[in-house]
């Protein structure tokens, strides 16, 4: 037998249960927001270009200017549109750009744990130091927001085998590390059950631009592509689904990207009522309401 996580069973797509989103909608979309600080002269960080020798300068500061520009900027696009956003919060940023998270915060946008910064892998991690991440993380979200975060993003999506049961154990109720499946997913932790919400990894800037380096134009018409196509399966087939969009302010702040974004988002924001354009946290409260056995 080959080892397994034994986190979730297998539930084949057909045999899913037909609920619906609040309103009857079949496709529930939200986007998250990610917003993440990171060291100078050391640790991790995703390049426009490949480093040089430390401090790489050139990499630090196209991150950091989504905190000083990309992230006002989009701001300023869901303000346009009447979007709401689940906030993927590097706790840093509470010392770092405190300016910006208090913009997010008067929205009413939804604030999650996405660790201390992104410069560091909790997943390498002993589980006495992962377990102090997760807790300082949630102390500072739980000082400034009033209320502790219910959701939680790793940096680089990176996982420890006791993290499920550190975040159970944390008083999490939700993760977006897993993206095995396009449907909200109960995993087994020893603490508990977690649900696990869906988190893109193909629409998604990072891999998008990043990695496979596509252009503003293409990234754009990945979003529409992926949500025209998930339209169609749901009126088909009755299955609901959760279609996230990640979004990084250093990577989709740039103006001709947040040019061809625009377009994209005014195209959801029209079919409001149609979907249920939400956040992740509304996410688990409505499938946690629902009668047992809907959630595979």
């Amino acid at each position: 037998m080959l080892p397994s996580h034994g986190r979730y069973a297998y539930a084949p797509w057909p045999g899913r249960a037909r609920y619906a989103w609040p309103g009857g909608a079949k496709l529930a979309v939200y986007l998250g927001v990610n917003l993440e600080h990171f060291a100078f002269g050391e640790g991790l960080g995703a390049e426009l270009a490949p480093g040089g020798p430390q401090p790489d300068v050139l990499n630090f500061a196209w991150r950091d200017y989504g905190n000083r520009v990309g992230g006002w900027r989009l701001l300023e696009l869901l303000d346009q549109l009447g979007l709401p956003a689940t906030v993927l919060l590097n706790s840093a940023m509470y010392g770092h750009a405190p300016q910006l998270v208090t913009a997010h915060r008067a929205r009413g946008d939804e604030i999650a744990g996405h660790g201390r910064t992104n410069s560091e892998r909790q997943s390498v991690m002993p589980e006495a130091a992962e377990r102090a991440l997760i807790a300082e993380s949630t102390a500072a979200i739980l000082a400034h927001e009033g209320v502790a975060p219910r959701g939680w993003l790793s940096p680089w999506i990176a996982e420890s085998r006791a993290t499920p049961e550190l975040l159970a154990k944390a008083g999490y109720r939700y993760t977006l590390n897993w993206c095995a499946d396009d449907q909200p997913i109960w995993l087994a932790t020893e603490a508990g059950r977690l649900l696990a919400i869906p988190y893109p990894q193909e629409v998604n800037d990072i891999p998008a631009v990043v990695a496979r380096k596509d252009g503003a134009e293409a990234f754009a018409a990945m979003v529409l592509a992926d949500f025209a196509e998930r339209l169609e399966q749901v009126a088909r087939d009755g299955i609901p689904q959760v279609m996230g969009i990640a979004l990084h302010p250093y990577i989709i702040g740039q103006p001709y990207r947040l040019r061809a974004l625009r377009r994209a988002l005014a195209a959801i924001a029209a079919r409001r009522g149609e979907v249920w354009i939400t956040t992740a946290g509304a996410i688990h409260d409505h499938v946690t309401g629902l009668p047992e056995g809907s959630i595979p």
